[in-house]
């Protein structure tokens, strides 16, 4: 579960106490900060040290605050590795400076080049597909792409999250890496003509938006979907889910955007060789199937087998574009979002 940031602090502060800059350091152990916030993921960590004998401490929080405290800790922090969701976090890791760069084989080998640093900093793990879902009674004609969002034909009927939210920085930001600035700037202002309400909630409240009727078009990643598929799910009942269709978007051309969970090993990391096991145990084909059987995400491992809430989804092709570089355009999405008016 996530933690306030108070409660954070004081865990942080006793982590310290407990750890210290040298007693951070111990032969069976992994100090581990992560900004993932689900419950399945303790099969992946009981797993790794059953494995590997390597205790993991964990200490849990917002991607943001423990960036923070990595930086505001410097070389005293006892973090081993820091585990987050989308690569705008990933590279802002990197920027603070509170990440390094290592060398494994079986990282290289295991996790394609478009889902990795290309300074080795951070890795990706598990993704998530970012598609467009719709009425299937009340859309004809569903957008097949991301820019068909802003076609004047579906004004009215569009939901989406606010431009506070990574996952609309991302898709904006490749959007800007594919198609360029001028397009991505007409693209966000047709979006904000297209509103069937303000920006609000979640990507599940997205797809609650169209069984509410507010909305007839949304976009969301695919496992808040596949999820209600697998397990009851608040306010997305199974006779309404089935009203819901879907789209990978951008099959003829680019491909659907994808965002990535992922991690890397902190810049001062007392535990260093546990850090890079645990990295390439993610990379297992044992945790990448327990990303896509736990969590409804697709692995970033090319050839593991997907869950049957994931695969009921169908096959389609992802956006090949390096996510690193998708990332960099970040600030320039974000002023485009504030031009365009997108709250």
């Amino acid at each position: 579960m996530k933690r306030s940031f108070t409660k954070l602090a004081a865990t942080l502060t006793t982590a310290m106490v407990t750890l210290g800059s040298t007693a951070a350091f111990a032969e069976g152990e992994l100090n581990l900060y992560s900004s993932r916030h689900y419950d399945t993921d303790e099969r992946l960590y009981s797993d790794f040290t059953e494995a590997t004998g390597i205790k993991i401490n964990r200490i849990e929080g917002k991607a943001d605050e423990l960036i923070a405290r990595m930086g505001a800790e410097g070389a005293n922090s006892p973090a081993d590795i820091l585990l987050t969701v989308d690569t705008s976090r990933l590279e802002r890791a990197k920027g603070a400076g509170v990440l390094q760069s290592v060398d494994s084989d079986v990282l290289e080998k295991r996790i394609p080049a478009s889902l990795q640093d290309s300074e080795n900093q951070w890795f990706g793990f598990s993704q998530r597909a970012r598609i467009i879902f719709y009425d299937k009674a009340d859309v004809a004609n569903p957008p097949q792409d991301y820019v068909s969002l802003a076609d004047p034909a579906y004004k009215g009927m569009v939901c989406h999250r606010s431009s506070s939210n990574v996952y609309s920085q991302t898709l904006l930001s490749s959007i800007i890496e594919n198609h360029g600035e001028e397009a991505a700037k007409a693209w966000a202002q047709g979006v904000v003509d297209n509103f069937a309400r303000d920006p609000e909630g979640g990507d599940t409240d997205q797809l609650r938006g169209i069984v509410s009727g507010q909305c007839d078009i949304s976009v969301a990643n695919t496992y808040y979907f596949a999820r209600s598929i697998r397990k009851d799910v608040k306010g997305l009942p199974a006779d309404a889910r089935e009203n819901i269709g879907w789209i990978f978007p951008a099959q003829n051309a680019e491909g659907a955007h994808m965002n990535l969970s992922g991690a890397g090993v902190a810049a001062h990391a007392p535990n260093k060789e546990n850090a890079i096991k645990f990295l390439e145990y993610l990379a297992s084909d044992q945790a990448q199937q327990y990303f896509s059987a736990g969590n409804d995400e697709y692995p970033a491992v090319p050839g593991v087998s997907l869950s049957a809430s994931v695969a009921a989804l169908g096959l389609f092709r992802p956006d090949a574009v390096d996510l690193s570089n998708v990332a960099k355009n970040v600030p320039t999405a974000q002023k485009i979002f504030n031009e365009v008016g997108w709250k």
